[in-house]
């Protein structure tokens, strides 16, 4: 392999491993924009109505939706490339979803495959495949550390993206989500 197929590839191994980390944290911040960039512009999905990004972010709207506060961690990523434009993957992934009183926890299958056009590497399919759910009814609470202050991000209503997804739906509606629905603490 030369030295310039060698940077080819670990460029691709590098934004291709992007792609997970940048998913969850567009979904855990609703920042639907940023979420459906990661995919190629004509992607098509079975569960979605249409082709391309707009079709998309319709979709992600309506499922992220369902909870106010989602948590996404990234817990494995494989990589395999077939060529220098294609490839495929597989992510691990545990999150966590506020609905109400209660917090769904889920473990999660992506099963991906990647494309890359003019240099930028993208989704070009991803699958999602539940392992198993499961129901807690003890909700997260933040950290207590003894003599901190002012030192905890008050998430998700950090994120610059948060409150303007969910002022576009109706508070009947958040309350059924959560029962604390302040968009600029979280």
């Amino acid at each position: 392999m030369s030295p310039m197929d060698r940077l080819d590839r670990i460029d691709a191994l590098l934004q291709i491993g992007q792609l997970p980390s940048r998913y969850a944290f567009a979904c855990d911040s609703r920042d639907l924009d940023s979420l459906v960039m990661l995919y190629v512009d004509d992607v098509t999905r079975p569960d979605v109505d249409g082709v391309g990004r707009t079709a998309l972010k319709g979709h992600f709207e309506r499922v992220l939706g369902n909870y106010y506060r989602t948590m996404h961690q990234i817990v494995a990523h494989q990589i395999d490339l077939v060529d220098a434009t294609t490839g495929s993957g597989m992510v691990y992934c545990r999150a966590e979803h506020e609905r109400g009183e209660e917090w769904v926890d889920m473990a999660i299958l992506y099963d991906d495959e990647y494309e890359r056009r003019d240099g930028v590497w993208y989704f070009a399919r991803r699958s999602l495949h539940m392992l198993h759910v499961t129901s807690r009814s003890d909700r997260p609470r933040a950290p207590f550390v003894p003599g901190a202050t002012g030192d905890r991000v008050p998430l998700p209503g950090w994120w610059p993206t948060w409150s303007p997804f969910w002022a576009q739906v109706p508070q009947s509606e958040i309350a059924l989500l959560t029962d604390h629905p302040d968009h600029r603490t979280g």
